[in-house]
């Protein structure tokens, strides 16, 4: 399968465009230019209709005027992974190594630009750039304004602990917000069933802690909304930590994020849930604004 960008087939004949980026798929039978990732352009182009670079630029702010890789760029290219099934940031030299993937990236990347911004885009690096996809070392640079050193502090030895989110963690969050959003816009739901569960991931990290089933791990808390199919907010916490620590904060958190519209809210969850502190009135007496505070809370049934 081959990317083709042109408006006009070499024959003469008019293409048509298959959605919002200069991209259309044909069959080719030389090799040249081929991609095995032949997928992840269609998320490109859902990413575009739905605005995230423009989201990413607003709330997550880590490379605002520096020069290199930018915020854009490197959320896109790890959201990319994950979709093209990586598991380590060493696996972006797959995607470098991908000449279709890499050809496409770099047409998307000035698709719909003013010159202005292309040249300021240009301009953010002093050499000619070299790389398509952002390396792993450049990643992990990237990811460490994710950590807040000063929260570590605060550990206790022997006792629970989630580190409060930074102001880039947060910008994360909005962009994950910003996209329930748009797809609530375009496919209104009333009902909103909020499944909430910890996973354990093991992990063979020097410093992740054991979990419950005496392997080292992280154990993220997740509350996904069932009639929509995606995640409404995640909290990544150590495998120490108990899958009920806290969860009456973290559903009130995903109450917030609901988006318009939301007539009604079902939590369902294991017994990690029962805590008498998370009663009905609580949550729905006023705590919440907007369509939050209009949500019917039901922590009986499944939750208990």
């Amino acid at each position: 399968m081959f990317l083709r960008f042109e408006n006009t087939h070499p024959r003469g004949e008019r293409l048509i465009t298959q959605g919002a980026l200069p991209f259309k798929y044909e069959l080719e039978s030389s090799a040249a230019g081929m991609t095995g990732l032949g997928g992840l352009p269609l998320y490109l182009d859902l990413a575009a209709v739905m605005g995230m670079s423009q989201s990413i630029e607003k709330h997550v702010q880590v490379r605002v005027g520096e020069q290199g890789w930018s915020d854009v760029q490197v959320v896109m290219a790890l959201i990319l992974l994950n979709l093209a099934g990586g598991e380590h940031v060493e696996d972006l030299r797959r995607l470098e190594e991908d000449e279709g993937l890499c050809r496409v990236l770099r047409k998307v990347e000035r698709a719909g630009l003013k010159r202005k911004v292309r040249r300021a885009l240009e301009r953010r690096w002093r050499k000619e750039r070299q790389r398509t996809v952002p390396s792993a070392s450049a990643v992990f640079r990237y990811l460490a304004a994710f950590h807040d050193p000063e929260q570590e502090q605060l550990r206790q030895t022997g006792k629970a602990f989630i580190p409060a989110p930074n102001v880039h963690l947060e910008g994360l969050e909005k962009v994950n917000q910003d996209l329930v959003e748009w797809v609530q816009s375009k496919r209104p739901e009333k009902m909103a069933t909020l499944d909430m569960d910890a996973t354990l991931v093991e992990t063979q990290k020097a410093e992740a802690l054991y979990g419950y089933q005496h392997f080292k791990a992280y154990q993220p808390l997740n509350t996904y909304w069932a009639e929509q199919g995606l995640v409404l907010h995640t909290e990544f916490r150590d495998g120490n930590v108990p899958a009920g620590y806290g969860q009456s904060r973290v559903f009130e958190k995903a109450l917030s994020l609901l988006p318009e519209g939301v007539q009604k809210v079902r939590l369902r969850s294991d017994t990690a849930a029962y805590q008498h502190e998370s009663d009905t009135p609580r949550v729905a007496g006023g705590l919440m604004s907007g369509a939050a505070s209009k949500a019917v809370t039901q922590l009986n049934g499944s939750s208990r």
